[in-house]
């Protein structure tokens, strides 16, 4: 191995990196014998020079490797994931699991807390009493077992130093390379030892991919490293210029997806963008001859309310209410201020600022401002209006809000008001799925 010194030197000069020294890289940092300082050295060079492909697998590989990587030999089915880039109503997680698991998959899906302007999962299953996030394990891979999916928290033994890296990124302005995001997503993907994956990569006003060419390259980047690492994976770009759902907090957001998995209401475009990414895991893990047949399965999935039963055997599983589906607005917690955001002047939305919105459900007390922050899980928008929509007067508000108090709910409307655009003239609401991204990209 190369010292870590000359190994910052030939990626500060725009030399290759054998994929054996970043290995030993990762694994001093894994184990303290290389030092902050050389990796953040190393990380800055990253970014201003990029990484080729082979070396942007070394990376994602080494990182998988540093900790338990899971093996779900003995299951009977395919093991199935998706990720997503992050945006605002973007719920889908909890409508896609139970559904892929009622096609015959197997989903052990490790996600996420909030980040910046952008809700997380996790924080939305956090706001269901009793609900483990963090189980151990054991308990993760029974219930994957027993149930066929199971939404938590990445754990301290899969991909140690990926939490490390970043944690270095974050200090060092270095967390926006592509290749480090590419690694730092796939890492965790690899160590839950999946067979098939797809990818949700979002573009427009509320993602952090503001740009379609961003997202593009951040897509390439993630479907052909994912290839070369061996993990059958695809990408779709959808659409973020506005919200996905008409919800966007985190007790709100569950009540929307419950309301989806049960039927009562369903959002059209976070349908389709929960239907395609199924169709694409269906295909991918062979439960589908192709991606018509996996919508169709999809769709099935939701009719029949075999997804609505998986999804609460498994919120039961990990400790939530065993009536939750039945039951759940006994059990999420509802904010004492609820009223109608009305717009500046009747007329149609014709542009919608995603990230104020987002920002927006943080400073309610909906996401985190530091890292230290406690989330108020019930509050947030509710009815969000979309592309294209007749707003105006209390009657056709652009949003309700859920807030703490007068003075929250009161910044809120300021906040939400501030987002949207409202004309005369015609407005369509913005596509959900925008290009899809296969292997063959590699």
């Amino acid at each position: 191995m190369l010292l870590p010194q000359e190994i910052i030197r030939r990626k500060r000069e725009g030399q290759p990196v054998d994929p054996a020294d970043i290995a030993a890289l990762v694994e001093g940092l894994t184990h303290g014998s290389v030092t902050e300082g050389q990796v953040a050295a190393f990380a800055m060079a990253v970014f201003f020079r990029g990484m080729s492909r082979e070396e942007a697998v070394a990376l994602t590989l080494a990182m998988r490797d540093s900790g338990a990587v899971l093996d779900w030999t003995g299951l009977e089915g395919p093991v199935l994931d998706k990720h997503s880039t992050g945006g605002i109503g973007d719920n889908v997680s909890l409508m896609l699991a139970p559904a892929i698991t009622a096609c015959g998959g197997f989903v052990p899906m490790i996600s996420g807390r909030g980040l910046g302007h952008s809700g997380g999962t996790l924080d939305k299953l956090d706001s269901i009493p009793g609900y483990t996030t963090q189980p151990d394990l054991e308990t993760f891979r029974r219930v994957v077992e027993a149930v066929g999916c199971a939404i938590i928290g990445q754990t301290a033994d899969l991909a140690p130093a990926d939490k490390r890296l970043y944690a270095i990124r974050d200090v060092t302005a270095t967390v926006e390379s592509v290749p480090l995001i590419t690694a730092s997503i796939l890492s965790k993907k690899l160590a839950a030892g999946l067979d098939g994956l797809v990818l949700d990569v979002k573009t427009g006003s509320g993602a952090f991919m503001a740009t379609i060419e961003a997202a593009r390259e951040l897509a390439g980047s993630l479907v052909s490293v994912a290839n070369g690492a061996g993990l059958k994976t695809s990408a779709l770009i959808t659409g973020m210029d506005e919200p996905l759902a008409s919800a966007a907090g985190n007790a709100v957001e569950v009540m929307n997806a419950v309301d989806f998995l049960t039927g009562r209401h369903r959002d059209a475009r976070l349908h389709d963008v929960v239907v395609s990414l199924g169709a694409e895991l269906l295909a991918s893990g062979g439960l589908a001859a192709d991606t018509g047949e996996g919508r169709a399965k999809m769709e099935d999935a939701y009719a029949s309310g075999r997804a609505a039963e998986l999804f609460g055997r498994m919120v039961a599983a990990l400790g939530g209410p065993g009536d939750f589906m039945e039951k759940p607005g006994t059990y999420l917690k509802a904010a004492p201020v609820v009223r109608p955001v009305t717009a500046n002047q009747a007329g149609i939305v014709d542009a919608i600022d995603g990230r104020k919105i987002g920002v927006a459900v943080v400073e309610l007390g909906g996401g985190r401002a530091r890292e230290a922050d406690t989330i108020d899980h019930a509050v947030g928008f509710t009815a969000l209006a979309g592309l294209g929509a007749t707003v105006g007067g209390d009657d056709v508000p652009l949003a309700i809000v859920h807030a703490r108090t007068e003075a929250h709910a009161e910044r809120a409307e300021a906040a939400l008001r501030a987002a949207y655009s409202v004309g005369d003239g015609p407005a369509e609401p913005s596509a959900a799925v925008l290009e899809r991204i296969g292997p063959d990209a590699s």
